[in-house]
């Protein structure tokens, strides 16, 4: 691979193979980038919900069994 890039002037190796790159595979990453971005939305959103439920549940527990103290 270096003997490739050996006689190449240096913005072609750091500057248009990236770009390049980005130009083939862009969508690739942006559809990559994108799952992982609502995976973890919808992984925060569970553990809200699992959390407010956890909360409500005790908070219930703990107003019924107050009361069947009267």
């Amino acid at each position: 691979m270096r003997d490739i890039f050996a006689g190449l002037p240096w913005w072609v190796k750091w500057v248009a193979v990236p770009v390049i790159a980005l130009v083939v595979f862009g969508g690739l990453i942006a559809t990559v980038v994108g799952f992982v971005i609502g995976l973890l939305f919808k992984l925060l959103v569970f553990v809200a919900l699992v959390g407010g439920l956890i909360y409500v549940v005790r908070k219930f527990m703990a107003t019924s069994s107050s009361r069947s103290d009267w």
